[in-house]
């Protein structure tokens, strides 16, 4: 495939995907935008009610990223059939996952919470948000499995009009419900979560209209056992290694949280625009997991290997561009917010820290996320994040920041220092060519 076919390919796949991770994150954004307009405490109920959130969307991608190594391998062997059942075993566990995470928000919202601050007034608000926006989780899940399929069969372009749609729900609710307009009641906190509810519900309603015009679906669950150990050594290497990740993070959320609430305040603030980043370039991990998968379900394993170079280098040229803008733009994006002076020089420099590790980040992500899982073989990036994470960014960020007790810039940027391990033996592991694999 010729260098500019490849690239039209790829992109084809990853601008509209790159535009819906950026709408999803924007609900992020918009939330705190506006509750940011309410204040410091009101910014960090929504930081600690959003880590439920944030963990289950980490495990749920997990599921959507096997749900897109199974169908884009079977599609390249022209196996309906598998598809179908590709389709239906996972969407049974994600809806398993989605209802376990949504149970616990709503009978432990207050314990959640409060693992992140000592604050009451933080926990207390922050609480009511988990438990309004824990319906959000089926929705988003289910939403999610849809969107592979559909990505799978070169229809990228409705996620994303789906996207923005809710995205637009999103924001005109937030407005009405946060503050008061038109003659509703002002929320605060809670306003922002029943948007959300309200915005997923439209989301997911979309999903299946567009999915059921474009795929054909039966709903198989027959699986013999050796498809039943070959799904699970994909699936649970990814779930506990997601899980495990969002753990890490939120435990460096709890040293945030236990610095002050400036701290986590002004962590709070890059969050949003963090997710932005990433999502602008997710599209690239997406399509590597498409693209690739179909290389290796044909078992042309050397085009394979070539074009996940390229793919690594249009990631690495895009990082260093938005870098580059966040930088300049940093002070911009941060006087949006009602927060003192403070809580704004905090999340100024995050930014310019974030900024200099995003290029590592974004490999990180392509790399592992996307070309060596597509092989199926999710237990070398779990050996690869847990080494990470758990020998590397977790101690030193309780040491730095809980014993040392050094500014929250550092704190961040010593404990990403993780990305750079992880990149290096990712790409040691990449040049070998052991990810590669055809499942059967």
């Amino acid at each position: 495939m010729a260098e500019g076919s490849f690239f039209k390919k790829s992109m084809k796949i990853a601008v509209p995907v790159a535009l819906q991770a950026m709408l999803q994150s924007s609900f992020s954004m918009i939330d705190q935008i506006m509750v940011g307009q309410l204040g410091k405490t009101a910014i960090a109920a929504v930081e600690v009610g959003g880590k439920p959130g944030f963990v289950f969307a980490f495990v749920s991608g997990a599921v959507a990223t096997v749900t897109g190594i199974m169908v884009s391998q079977y599609m390249g062997k022209k196996d309906d059939e598998k598809v179908d059942v590709s389709m239906s075993v996972n969407m049974l566990v994600m809806a398993a996952i989605a209802l376990a995470t949504t149970a616990a928000c709503l009978f432990f919202p207050g314990f959640l919470t409060g693992i992140f601050t000592k604050d009451m007034a933080v926990i207390e608000a922050g609480a009511s948000y988990v438990r309004i926006v824990s319906i959000t989780f089926p929705l988003s899940g289910i939403a999610s499995v849809l969107a592979v399929q559909i990505r799978c069969r070169d229809h990228s372009e409705y996620p994303l009009f789906i996207s923005a749609i809710a995205a637009v729900v999103n924001t005109v609710l937030n407005f009405v419900l946060i503050f008061g307009h038109f003659g509703a009641p002002a929320l605060g906190v809670s306003g922002a979560a029943i948007a959300s509810v309200v915005s997923q519900i439209v989301n997911l309603a979309l999903m299946i209209f567009f999915y059921n015009k474009i795929c054909r679906f039966r709903f198989r669950i027959r699986m013999d056992n050796t498809e039943m150990r070959q799904y699970a050594a994909m699936l649970l290497p990814v779930v506990i290694n997601e899980f495990l990740w969002t753990l890490g993070q939120n435990v460096n959320t709890f040293i945030y949280g236990h610095m002050g609430t400036d701290e986590l305040a002004g962590m709070s603030l890059t969050g949003p625009v963090q997710g932005l980043s990433i999502g602008a370039l997710s599209g690239i991990s997406q399509a590597a997991g498409i693209l690739i998968g179909k290389r290796l379900g044909e078992q042309e394993y050397d085009k394979a290997y070539a074009e996940s170079k390229k793919l690594c280098i249009y990631g690495f040229i895009g990082s260093a561009v938005l870098s580059v803008v966040l930088m300049i733009s940093r002070n911009i994006y941060v006087g949006l917010f009602n927060v003192d002076a403070n809580v704004a020089a905090i999340g100024s420099l995050l930014l310019v820290a974030f900024g200099i590790l995003a290029p590592v980040k974004v490999q990180n992500m392509i790399l592992g996320g996307g070309i060596i899982r597509s092989g199926g073989r999710t237990r070398y990036i779990m050996i690869i994040d847990m080494l990470g994470t758990w020998l590397v960014g977790v101690p030193l960020g309780l040491f730095t920041g809980l014993y040392l007790k050094l500014p929250i810039v550092w704190v961040y940027f010593i404990l990403s220092q993780e990305e750079l391990v992880r990149f290096l033996i990712t790409v040691f592991l990449f040049r070998s060519r052991k990810w590669m694999n055809t499942i059967e």
